[in-house]
This record gives C-alpha cells, sequence and structure tokens, in this order.
C-alpha cells in the first residue's frame, strides 16, 4: 500500500503577502503520522504561540543567513 511522504514542504519565501494562511491551511491537511516543514526568511516566535495553541509541536534551526527551517508535528 501506498502513503504519501511523512513530510511536507511548504516555502513561505515563494508566498507573496502574509504566509499565515497558507501555513494554517497546509496544517489541516497534515495527517497524524506527518510532519511539515516550513522554510521562511525569519523566525516567527508569534506562529509559534499559534502552533502551541492548536496542538502542534515545532524545532526551528537557523540554516544560513535569513533562512529558518521550522518541523511542525502534531504533538
Amino acid at each position: 500500500m501506498a502513503t504519501e511522504s511523512a513530510e511536507q514542504t511548504l516555502d513561505v519565501r515563494e508566498i507573496d503577502g502574509q504566509p499565515f494562511d497558507d501555513i494554517m491551511a497546509a496544517l489541516e491537511e497534515l495527517e497524524a503520522e506527518q510532519r511539515l516543514r516550513l522554510i521562511a526568511p525569519l523566525e516567527s516566535e508569534p506562529l509559534y504561540e499559534v502552533l502551541d495553541d492548536r496542538g502542534f509541536t515545532h524545532e526551528s534551526e537557523k540554516r544560513e543567513r535569513s533562512v529558518w527551517h521550522v518541523n511542525i508535528e502534531h504533538a
């Protein structure tokens, strides 16, 4: 039985405007065993509070200048 990759990626650097709605839409589609890798140009502390409130955990890492990778999954 084929399954989708356990990791989905959303690069918000490619989104014109505020990416919040795109991030929330991606999280709504996330299955319990999947993880979302968010690639962003900055670290978004307010997003982390929203994630916590909605039952997600996250780990963030600055990969290079102005590039953050945030792994998000269900708590």
